[in-house]
């Protein structure tokens, strides 16, 4: 009977959405450099979206896409990144990707830069995945 009852609470539950984080990588800086991109691929179980990111490594951490403006390509802060169930969204250079900002230190090929990333699924409830970032040489393109 008490199986029975846990079984019936957890059923009641909502799901908490699942996002994997694939291949993310930080791009290295040079000296006074006090920006830099974050680029990832994430697949989200189900409807979310990626609502705020932060790192100890950066004084702010922003979403940003680049598109293409009366042909000019323009980079600006987004305020949400919907993940649609089941459909991977590349974080990459020159599409969306994160932008640490006010960074407290140079970042060198072969550090580890963690992010926290705040997700929020459909009922508007926030979870974390916390991943660490590789950093990759400036002129790395994936």
């Amino acid at each position: 009977m008490k199986k029975l009852l846990s079984l019936l609470l957890m059923a009641a539950l909502p799901a908490l959405a699942q996002v994997t984080v694939g291949e993310p990588w930080v791009r290295a800086t040079v000296a006074a450099q006090k920006a830099t991109g974050a680029f990832m691929t994430l697949t989200s179980t189900q409807n979310t979206k990626l609502v705020g990111v932060s790192s100890p490594a950066a004084g702010v951490v922003e979403v940003h896409e680049m598109k293409m403006d009366n042909d000019m390509m323009r980079m600006r802060q987004i305020p949400s990144l919907d993940l649609p169930a089941g459909k991977p969204v590349k974080l990459a250079p020159g599409g969306y990707h994160l932008m640490l900002l006010d960074l407290k230190q140079p970042l060198k090929d072969g550090d580890k830069v963690p992010l926290t990333l705040e997700i929020e699924d459909a009922q508007k409830v926030r979870s974390k995945v916390v991943i660490d970032a590789p950093v990759k040489p400036l002129n790395a393109a994936h």
